[in-house]
């Protein structure tokens, strides 16, 4: 077998369904039709990666880069739009910058202290357009993207809104969703009774239970009962499915902002997730900071081991929305919780202070916390 030849087979099928969906008018009685176009569509890019990591395309260097910190960023954009120089302003980190396209050729890593949190930078290389297809070293930056808490895309604000466009059509390829939840659907396999649909919440999207199951056929699931638990369209609902589906908060940074006019400013600060800064004359990088800190659902939670004073110099940082003393203790060592007995808490979450607590109270930002073994 010649991974090549797979390949191309793989490409011809996609591009085939693809003139296909672009041939089709969109209306209510096609809508059943496209969803299962889009059905195998995901399926053969799926099949498309599997095939792709078994070949093996020549081992490169520098994408595998060691999780530093508590929480990663990473920065995802067209070549030259100033990732590099942001990298450096935020962390000091030297990445290979150049005044035209395609400098940077690998992952480069850089740790930003903020809050007492350490925060692990990428700098993924340009995701150009054909990245989903192992062109330009793409289909390693997603993978090396996939594995970040929270992705920021970063634009050239003189440049149009293209690019944003043109990105997340690439990650939306790749199977990463950007500021999504995932799809509230549960599938679960039984032995016998073909496939079961339960409706929790009325349908209004255009999900029928003929096009739910033409979907599930498409991937070999023909004992399923299926629980809606949202208004889901078919595209949430052939995520659900595939279950390989990655859901990453995004920030929108536009950068270069110094060429910008004062009007066209209070235009891109009305947008939602945007944040505009200079990274050359470091313009809004405190906001930018803030941002990221709050997208990332960052808490900081002190230590005190007994008879001293808290440790305040390395919090430890929890993403979670009410995270619970359980969780604290699994994040720092999963040898606590068999010999945990209760922890003393003092700050905003707590009436008393210090106060006893059990595995199940919720910590809220700068708690100090000792813990309490069983003897």
């Amino acid at each position: 077998d010649d991974p090549s030849r797979a390949m191309s087979t793989f490409e011809q099928k996609i591009a085939e369904l693809e003139a296909e969906y672009a041939r089709t008018q969109k209306n209510k009685a096609t809508e059943g039709h496209l969803g299962l176009i889009k059905a195998k569509l995901a399926k053969l890019r799926r099949e498309q990666e599997a095939a792709q990591s078994k070949g093996g395309g020549g081992g490169g260097e520098g994408f595998d880069v060691k999780k530093v910190g508590d929480t990663r960023v990473g920065l995802v954009g067209f070549p030259s739009v100033g990732k590099s120089t942001l990298l450096t302003t935020l962390t000091g980190t030297k990445s290979e910058a150049a005044a035209y396209e395609f400098t940077t050729l690998t992952a480069i890593p850089g740790t930003l202290r903020y809050r007492g949190a350490r925060i692990q930078v990428l700098d993924l290389p340009g995701i150009i357009e054909g990245a989903a297809t192992g062109k330009g070293r793409g289909r390693q930056v997603i993978s090396a993207a996939r594995t970040c808490d929270l992705i920021m895309i970063v634009l050239d604000a003189a440049k149009p809104v293209t690019h944003k466009f043109l990105i997340e059509r690439e990650l939306l390829n790749f199977g990463i969703r950007l500021n999504e939840d995932p799809p509230q659907v549960t599938i679960k396999r039984k032995d016998k009774g073909g496939v079961d649909i339960q409706e929790l919440v009325p349908q209004t999207k255009g999900l029928t239970k003929e096009i739910a199951t033409r979907i599930l056929k498409e991937y070999k699931l023909s004992t399923v009962t299926v629980t809606l638990r949202e208004d889901c369209t078919i595209d949430r609902f052939i995520d659900a499915v595939d279950g390989k589906r990655t859901y990453i908060p995004a920030l929108y940074v536009m950068n270069k902002i110094d060429q910008l006019t004062i009007e066209e400013l209070d235009i891109i600060d009305q947008m939602p997730n945007y944040v505009p800064i200079s990274s050359r004359d470091q313009w809004n990088i405190d906001e930018l900071m803030e941002a990221i800190w709050t997208r990332c659902n960052m808490l900081r939670i002190y230590t005190k081991p007994k008879g001293q004073i808290p440790d305040y110099e390395e919090p430890v940082v929890l993403h979670a929305t009410n995270p619970t003393v359980e969780q604290f203790c699994n994040r720092l060592h999963k040898g606590i919780m068999p010999l945990f007995k209760y922890a003393w808490v003092w700050g905003s979450s707590v009436r008393h202070q210090p106060q006893k607590v059990g595995k199940d109270h919720v910590l809220s930002d700068e708690d100090i916390i000792q813990i309490v073994k069983k003897v």
